[in-house]
């Protein structure tokens, strides 16, 4: 047990994610007693167990699901004879396994300016890790963002370096201008990051691909990129713009937002940042 909760706690840590499931109730013989643990990572694999055979093959397969729907979930399991028969499992018992996601995201805002301050307020209500970085020591100091975990000033040329980005981090990008944009954005397309969002016109969106694609980046790269980020609601505010990328984020937490898709079929609108 102490093997799965070190691991989980290395996957919040990291920013991963992972499943937990517990056995919390057991009636008659059962493989698993109350108490056991399995940790199902996201690639598939596992830390502990519950028991073994089919049922914890069953077990598996709806931690999955719960990873990716981000939802806890009860489950009741009954070991008939016929399962009994199946397994080899000498035990007829029933038990209750409860699944729970673990690690939540992690969000890497660069840029400080304006939408960043009013992205790290709804953010914080999530309790998702939060990293500022920006180039202007004004900008990137902890004073302006105090609910942030973390806030770090360097150029953009190298933003990400030492940076911990997973599959379960998302990125947005809010700089100041085109320029820093296109250069946040190509170090974002560096990563594994499970979300890269970009901010702005689709005049200003479509020349900022074409010079990566110019530059060698792939199509198939740059359709990681969701742009103009955010659910379209009407956004003017920087605080209306943050609600509606924070409820992308959330809709791609939840699994209700697709991660692929093109920056011609992102949305009907185009969001305009204000000057920072």
């Amino acid at each position: 047990m102490l093997e799965v909760l070190r691991e989980a706690a290395r996957i919040i840590e990291m920013g991963q994610k992972a499943a937990l499931a517990t056995i919390i109730s057991t009636t008659g013989s059962t493989p698993g007693k109350e108490g056991a643990k399995m940790l199902v990572r996201a690639d598939g694999s596992t830390v502990g167990t519950v028991g073994g055979g089919c049922t914890e093959a069953d077990i598996w397969r709806i931690s999955m699901e719960v990873m990716a729907a981000g939802t806890a979930m009860r489950k009741s399991f009954r070991l008939t004879a016929a399962t009994v028969a199946e397994t080899g499992l000498l035990c007829g018992g029933e038990f209750e396994v409860y699944i729970e996601p673990i690690g939540a995201p992690s969000v890497i805002i660069l840029g400080g300016g304006h939408i960043a301050t009013a992205l790290v307020k709804v953010l914080s209500t999530l309790d998702w890790r939060i990293t500022v970085i920006d180039d202007r020591s004004d900008f990137a100091h902890p004073e302006r963002f105090p609910l942030a975990d973390e806030v770090l000033c360097r150029p953009f040329e190298e933003c990400l370096e030492g940076v911990c980005v997973t599959a379960n981090s998302c990125i947005v990008v809010v700089t100041r201008g085109h320029q820093h944009d296109e250069l946040a954005l190509s170090r974002a397309l560096e990563t594994s990051a499970g979300y890269i969002g970009l901010i702005g016109s689709r005049g200003k969106i479509g020349a900022i691909v074409k010079n990566l694609r110019e530059s060698g980046v792939s199509t198939a790269n740059l359709e990681r990129v969701r742009a103009p980020m955010g659910i379209p609601i009407g956004s003017r505010t920087p605080e209306e713009i943050a609600i509606s990328i924070c409820a992308e984020l959330i809709g791609l937490h939840r699994g209700e937002v697709d991660r692929h898709h093109n920056q011609g079929n992102s949305s009907k609108r185009a969001l305009t940042s204000p000057t920072d």
